[in-house]
């Protein structure tokens, strides 16, 4: 079984709410020291967390329980990943680079956080899909509004999240290669290719073996990624 597999936690609907994902990542943000790299990361995703449970509250939703039980499964996927990083354990290979680079000094806030994102939609999401499917009892096609409407809130607040811990243009053009390499990653592509993955497993359900396979190369192929977005600059 792929080490992302065992470190799962698959709640059942109702079992968690958002607001105690939020208070979690609250606690988080009060504990880790300012320019902690998973800090960065967890003050983006706690601002998604509102905003999604802002659009629940208002009924954007086409159905409200699909969409907390997503939300909350998604997230804690990215829990389980701190607690088991805070236990000594090796969390997940999309996760360990943030891990280990956390703290060092030449990688910028952007980079942390885009590192995290990648981590979290790339291997995560499809996951949480799936996770989802069988606390839910249906199959993706019947998520993909709700997985459509929290990718686009994701894409409404990129734009803000690159805002917010951009460094400034003096030291963008003192740093070209950082604005290459935070240019070159994208988004809209890390949602396609999570909601191609959590089809192709579901589809795999039925083959353990094939999917906790496939699951291992998932997780590898987005730590690579992450790592390479968490390369210094300074």
């Amino acid at each position: 079984m792929a080490q992302s597999e065992q470190l799962a936690v698959r709640p059942g609907p109702g079992t968690a709410s958002v607001d105690s994902v939020v208070r979690r990542m609250l606690a988080y943000g009060s504990a880790w020291p300012a320019g902690d790299g998973l800090g960065v990361f967890n003050r983006v995703y706690l601002a998604v967390t509102q905003e999604i449970d802002r659009h629940i509250d208002e009924g954007r939703f086409t159905d409200r329980r699909a969409a907390v039980t997503l939300d909350v499964l998604f997230a804690r996927r990215y829990l389980a990943a701190v607690d088991a990083a805070a236990e000594g354990l090796r969390p997940p290979a999309c996760w360990r680079p943030l891990f280990q680079y956390r703290r060092h000094p030449g990688v910028w806030p952007l980079q942390f956080a885009l590192a995290g994102i990648n981590a979290h939609i790339g291997h995560d999401l499809p996951l949480a899909v799936v996770d989802t499917c069988r606390a839910l009892g249906c199959a993706p096609p019947d998520l993909e509004r709700e997985f459509e409407r929290v990718g686009d809130i994701l894409v409404l607040l990129e734009e803000r999240i690159r805002e917010d811990v951009m460094p400034g243009p003096d030291l963008l053009q003192i740093a070209d290669p950082l604005t290459h390499l935070v240019g070159s990653w994208s988004l809209d592509r890390a949602r396609d290719g999570a909601w191609s993955a959590a089809r192709l497993l579901w589809g795999l359900r039925d083959l353990p073996d094939l999917a906790a396979e496939f699951t291992e190369r998932l997780d590898a192929g987005v730590g690579l990624v992450s790592r390479c977005l968490l390369t210094p600059w300074r």
